[in-house]
Formats: C-alpha cells, sequence, structure tokens
C-alpha cells in the first residue's frame, strides 16, 4: 500500500503538470487576431495572425485560417476561397510558433462594406500525421504581432468599405 500512495502522487503530479500549461497557453500563448485591416497598402485585406504553443516535444504544428463575414446576427463563411489549406507552423519543440494569412476580398459597391472576423483552427500532430490534438479560435483584439498594418494594430473584427462617390 505505501507503493501505491508514492506512484499514484507522481502520477497526479504529472497530469497536473501536463493540464497546466495547457490552461496557461490559452492567456497568451494560444490566440488569433486580425493584424491587417483594408489599409492603402493593402486594400480590400485582411490580414489574420495566430499563434499556438509547443508542448516541447518532437510534435508538429499546422493552422488554417477561414474568413467568416457578418450576415444579420450570424456569421458565415465568406465564399470562394474563403479558407487556407493546412499551413505547417513550425515544430512543437519551442514554446510557440506564429504565422499568418492574408484574403484578399473583390471592392465592395461605393458607399458600403461588410465586418469580417477570421477563426483559426490548431493541430498539434505526431510526425506520422495522427492529429493528437485540436482547438480553434476567433480572431480577437489585442495582440501583438508582426507585420501589422499599421504597426501595432490587432482587432476582432475587419470592416472593409469602400467610400460613397
Amino acid at each position: 500500500m505505501a507503493r501505491l500512495i508514492p506512484a499514484s502522487l507522481a502520477a497526479l503530479g504529472c497530469a497536473l503538470a501536463v493540464a497546466a500549461p495547457a490552461s496557461a497557453a490559452r492567456s497568451h500563448k494560444l490566440w488569433a487576431t486580425v493584424n491587417v485591416c483594408d489599409t492603402q497598402k493593402s486594400p480590400d485585406d485582411m490580414g489574420v495572425r495566430a499563434r499556438m504553443p509547443g508542448d516541447g516535444r518532437r510534435h508538429m504544428m499546422y493552422m488554417r485560417f477561414t474568413a467568416q463575414f457578418r450576415s444579420g446576427k450570424t456569421w458565415k463563411r465568406v465564399s470562394g476561397k474563403s479558407a487556407s489549406r493546412w499551413l505547417y507552423a513550425g515544430s512543437s519543440l519551442f514554446r510557440t510558433q506564429e504565422l499568418g494569412y492574408t484574403f484578399s476580398f473583390d471592392a465592395p459597391s461605393a458607399g458600403s462594406g461588410y465586418l469580417m472576423r477570421g477563426l483559426v483552427q490548431f493541430q498539434w500532430r505526431t510526425k506520422k500525421g495522427k492529429v493528437i490534438r485540436r482547438t480553434h479560435l476567433y480572431t480577437e483584439r489585442g495582440h501583438r504581432t508582426h507585420g501589422a498594418d499599421p504597426k501595432g494594430y490587432s482587432a476582432a473584427q475587419c470592416r472593409v468599405s469602400t467610400p460613397a462617390k
């Protein structure tokens, strides 16, 4: 009986060690944001950037980006090429990996526009390609990113519009 208690405590400690990084990862290591939104340098574009945490193991991390637009009270997937393929973000040996994707849209008619957001799906895979963990996030504001336009820009949504003539 005395041997079972230390073994049980060790197993519990390992489980907590694995669970703690996953919940902590959601705070600042796992996120998605709009970092480019219909600017002079990128008209009618929405850039989405995301970060995902590694687990210190030799797994592979992938992301897929999807553009959505607001229609009434619901969000719908943009027709046409609204989603990227699964993109390799890097090895999960590292603490975090970041990746971005830019969507280009047809210009709305003069005086109109549409509200957009991004959905990012995350997968952690073994070297053989088996998915061992997955999650998704919608874009949110408040994350420092590379390639933001304007510099420091981070938003949950993006309004693509054309001025009235």
